[in-house]
């Protein structure tokens, strides 16, 4: 198509077309533009030649890549970057290496951390040794800059040479680590076959599967008991590779952690434990039972006398032929749904379900022949106390702690400071962390079984003396398992955020562990989160501009400000019944005032489920709903504009030869967006704000009628498709300049501003971790949160609100009959929790918020539960409560329309769709826009959604007949190739595709013609290309 076209490539072109063929790797079609390159006389030119370089070698064609470096007058360090890169990756490391010396002897050229990724890489190959270590001290030599990938590569060249001590001694110093990291150590090991170590690695980077041990004292244990205990626990420990955190539990002061593991309860037995069973015919003894609290429930017998009972708590009277529940007037639904389920144990289980079971309300006597046997049992009805017996009182939380270390000896020293900070925590020493109400005995990774034995014999002998034995938790951490409340009395306890295992690295191992024996189920795949949008229900994006809130047209829901706060709702379908999801998105930049006015505003849109998002904090699933999004800097709002005036920024609004640098991204294969970036870095601006390049992601730079693309080093190719779609989706007509990251002309870095420094290790996304629940009550400004252990859909309650913390996204859950009664002051207590940071996880207030009212749990939010549909029928699941919830009302299902009447189709992110061509209305309605907005997208671009029928009409005005899927004239595939022996004349040359038979047209593309005409035109480009038709 190129060699029949008037217009001829030019040194800027390419190097694009050059790409093409090599990702296509036709060598056929690189060597005919190495022709036409030089024929135009630009084949010398550095950045045509090192693209030739690039193509040559990723169609196996050595010879003449190394022709193409020979014939570059003035070689850049792409160049030699170039032919060490593609000798190492073809096989030939010896080559690389030579070529490297060569370089050496270069004045006017200086090796990059690239090239010393490639020369480790080829020392790996060969195992050498010795010329590796040359290479390392050649780059603390030149002060080379140590990227991570750098550092990953010098680590694989010492586990492939065989010398782990260097390997170990780097793989220590390095203070960030990647999925390559630790995939290379594991490779290291699997090399010397030094298995042991390789599975201590392995759960290192998974964060070893921890474990919680808990032991259990009853109150008539004797000392040496206790300490056999302890001392079993610590063996166990030992035994699981020093990766858990130890409870002492004592009886009637449990952890709710360990009774929650109980379902519904433990009730202590007195005596000691005898194989022996009960004789028939015994008596039957009768016991009276406290049960307290609304999650999990403690039970406790009490003294069989009225005395016992009072209106604050619920009792279960157990007696031979019958179960009774007291309820005391006082109590909350929750305790006595709790202890329901008590009651439902102790006749299963005491009374093989033979006995009868009778509930007595306090306070109501008269009527009723099982209160009146109730009160038989205690010698008839009498008044009972109006002050609770129970001696369990809340402790508040303390607000410092002292700390003590603990010598070989057992002998305790205090430290002698209040100021506390993780540097104190020597790893060959024991530490007593003592804060009242818990203590924490501190384990350094160091330090031996004996040591630890000792430390945790003076800890308990230390609470023995202050009469705290019973009274206090005891907590024993290992180093590096540090639960959130003992990291919260020190000072900035830092925060170590690693991704999971690398899965190549992952089925290497497992697959190394499975033929030693070793269990490999603790290295689960991962799987990315289902969004739960099919892309063709509605959607509405309203702008908020002060009081005034406007919905915005079709075309302009894919356009959204930096300076401006918008209001989303999007309609799905779940369980045969229409539910609302209503995003408030707030710009980076947006002013305070107009973030209240959206918050605010959004309450008045009924929405069955809520979320806040900050720009660069947003879930995948707010981007699913768009599919297609681009985000621009600056804004519409007044007060965002009066703030530029203010502020003398008017040339961000006027400024149009301004150059505009967009990140191009995706969270699924259904969505992709654009977001606008800052031209040179900012180091106050967090990565994912607005913060120039990264070698992670690729780019657009547009200006004016210039457009280039840059692609990191660290994208993948799924990053690379979505580049190509989404420069169609701007702008069809563009022909942008491509380049990798390395070989970036003046041109561009002129348009930067520049160049300067910018991230270059592989940015990770964060998962959604192990998610916690927590109950919370909000009085006077002040929230108060208790966290609620392996949680089930009961702990749900109408009454109550509920966070789950998912470390990426809270929920705030509110049941129907809770004090909590607006979205807007639900979402105010989802960010007093940000601000709190319960799990010392390093939340943030950016954090995604969502509010979801009872009767309306979206899927993504129950998929945390073991869901039964059934159980949200009804007010909080409990068993107490009779009534049922009454019905939520279903709209009608129908298909989702558009504002014109029109299906709402899929986006042009889609493979099976294509753009429709801009109306004039668009294009007036996008001119008033800023200039940003004018500069990015051009007069062929349409934003709106497809109708369904462009594809055809498309195709028709090209004269294609998609019905008979083929042209009037047919010809063989060979005949057709561009090059074809036999050249045809009278066809259309762009559409040679075209005059292929259906049958023949199915081989060749896999697909029927129909299909590959619904595809984007750049994918019907790429596909043509593979197969020598363009």
């Amino acid at each position: 198509m190129v060699s029949e076209s008037q217009y001829h490539p030019n040194k800027y072109t390419f190097p694009f077309l050059i790409k093409a063929a090599s990702e296509v790797s036709s060598l056929s079609l690189g060597r005919s533009l190495h022709g036409m390159a030089v024929k135009s006389a630009v084949n010398c030119d550095v950045f045509v030649a090192n693209s030739l370089i690039h193509c040559y070698f990723s169609c196996g064609d050595l010879d003449s890549a190394c022709k193409v470096f020979t014939t570059i007058q003035e070689k850049d360090v792409v160049s030699w970057n170039s032919m060490i890169t593609g000798f190492v990756q073809k096989g030939s490391p010896d080559k690389a290496l030579e070529l490297f010396k060569k370089m050496e002897s270069e004045d006017d050229v200086k090796a990059s951390h690239v090239t010393m990724v490639g020369v480790l890489s080829a020392c790996a190959k060969l195992r050498n040794l010795e010329f590796g270590k040359r290479v390392c001290s050649y780059i603390e030599e030149n002060r080379v800059n140590m990227s991570l990938t750098l550092a990953n590569a010098m680590l694989d060249m010492y586990t492939k040479c065989g010398s782990i001590e260097d390997a170990k001694r780097l793989f220590g110093s390095m203070e960030k680590k990647d999925n390559v990291t630790w995939t290379t150590m594991l490779d290291g090991y699997a090399i010397l076959e030094d298995y042991e170590a390789a599975r201590d690695t392995a759960l290192r980077k998974i964060g070893s599967p921890q474990y919680d041990i808990h032991y259990w004292l009853g109150n008539d244990a004797i000392e040496a008991d206790s300490t056999l205990a302890s001392d079993k626990a610590l063996e166990l420990d030992a035994a699981l590779g020093c990766c858990t955190v130890q409870y002492r539990e004592v009886q009637g002061q449990e952890t709710e952690k360990f009774l929650s593991y109980f379902k519904p309860c433990i009730i202590p037995v007195e005596g000691k434990y005898s194989p022996q069973t009960g004789f028939a015919g015994e008596t039957y003894h009768v016991t009276l039972l406290m049960c307290k609290g609304d999650h999990v429930v403690r039970v406790k017998e009490v003294p069989f006398l009225r005395s016992s009972l009072n209106h604050d708590d619920v009792f279960v009277l157990d007696t031979a032929s019958k179960v009774f529940l007291f309820a005391g007037c006082n109590s909350s639904p929750q305790e006595k749904a709790k202890a329901l389920e008590v009651v439902e144990y102790i006749k299963d289980n005491k009374h093989a379900g033979r006995c009868q079971v009778a509930t007595i309300e306090d306070g109501k006597f008269s009527g009723d022949s099982d209160a009146g046997e109730f009160w038989s049992f205690f010698g008839g009805y009498a008044p009972i106390p109006k002050f609770s017996s129970s001696t369990a009182q809340e402790q508040a939380l303390a607000t410092c702690a002292k700390l003590f270390w603990i010598d070989t000896r057992g002998n305790i020293h205090p430290t002698g400071t209040t100021s506390l900070n993780k540097d104190m925590l020597e790893k060959n020493k024991c530490y007593m962390l003592d804060s009242d109400s818990e203590v924490f005995v501190w384990l350094g990774r160091n330090t031996s079984l004996t040591e630890r034995k000792t430390s945790i014999s003076s800890s308990e002998d230390f609470l023995r003396k202050e009469g705290r034995f019973t009274s206090t938790s005891l907590v024993l951490l290992t180093e590096g398992l540090e639960n959130a409340r003992f990291r919260s009395f020190f000072d900035k306890w830092p925060q170590i955020m690693e991704s999971s295992l690398y899965s190549e690295g992952r089925e290497k191992m497992a697959a190394m562990f499975k033929r030693k024996g070793y269990d490999v189920e603790e290295l689960p795949d991962e799987e990315d989160e289902p969004l739960y949008t099919n892309c063709r229900d509605s959607l509405k994006v309203w702008r908020v501009d002060g009081d005034e809130v406007s919905l915005l047209s079709i075309p302009d829901q894919t356009k959204l400000f930096d300076g401006d706060c918008y209001i989303v709702k999007y309609k799905y379908t779940y369980n045969e019944r229409n539910e609302y999801l209503l995003y408030v998105w707030i710009g980076c930049e947006s002013m305070e005032q107009d973030r209240t006015d959206a918050i605010s505003n959004a309450g008045a849109i009924a929405a069955s489920t809520k979320g806040e998002s900050v720009m660069g904090n947003e879930p995948a699933r707010f981007f699913s709903v768009f599919q297609s999004l681009v985000v621009f800097k600056g804004g519409l709002s007044r007060r965002y504009k009066t703030f530029l005036v203010e502020n003398g920024n008017k040339a961000e609004i006027s400024n149009e030869s301004k150059a505009s640098l967009f990140r191009v991204q995706w969270t699924s294969p259904g969505n992709m967006q654009a977001i606008q970036v800052n031209l040179v870095a900012n180091k106050d601006l967090p990565l994912q704000a607005a913060n120039s390049l990264n070698s992670s992601y690729c780019y657009i730079l547009q200006n004016g009628a210039s457009v280039f693309t840059w692609i990191g080093n660290l994208s993948t190719d799924s990053d690379h498709d979505v580049l190509d779609r989404m420069l169609y989706f701007l702008d069809t007509s563009w022909q942008p300049i491509s380049m990798r990251e390395g070989n970036e002309p003046d041109t561009f870095w002129d348009l930067l501003g520049g160049k300067s420094e910018y991230p270059k290790e592989k940015e990770m996304r964060k998962q959604i971790e192990e998610p916690h629940l927590f109950t919370c009550s909000y009085n006077s400004d002040v929230l108060k949160v208790k966290e609620v252990y392996n949680f089930v859909q009961d702990d749900l309650t109408t009454e109550d609100v509920l966070l789950l913390d998912c470390q990426t996204e809270v929920y705030v859950w509110i049941g129907l009959n809770s004090d909590i009664k607006s979205k807007q002051q639900a979402l105010t207590l989802g960010l007093k929790f940000l601000e709190m940071d319960i799990l010392e996880e390093g939340l943030t207030v950016l954090t995604p918020v969502y509010v979801v009212t009872e009767g309306h749990e979206p899927p993504f939010f129950t998929r945390f539960f073991e869901w039964v549909p059934e159980k949200a029928n009804r007010h909080s699941g409990s068993p107490w409560r009779s009534q049922s919830k009454e019905n939520a009302s279903r709209d009608s299902r129908s298909r989702s329309v558009s504002s014109n009447g029109s299906e709402r189709g899929v986006s042009p992110c889609s493979s099976e769709t294509v753009s429709t061509l801009r109306s004039a209305e668009d294009r007036k309605s996008i001119s008033n826009s800023t200039p940003v907005v004018k500069k990015l997208f051009s007069e062929s671009l349409s934003v709106g959604t497809s109708n369904g029928n462009s594809n055809s009409s498309r195709s028709k005005e090209k004269g294609i007949n998609l019905d008979l899927g083929q042209e009037s004239l047919a010809y063989s595939y060979e005949q057709l190739r561009v090059d074809s022996q036999e050249p045809l004349k009278d066809i259309d040359a762009t559409r040679r595709e075209a005059y292929l038979t259906e049958k023949e047209f199915v081989e060749r593309f896999k697909m029927a013609k129909p299909e590959f005409y619904a595809l984007p035109k750049w994918k019907q480009n790429k596909l043509k290309m593979s197969l020598h038709l363009f």
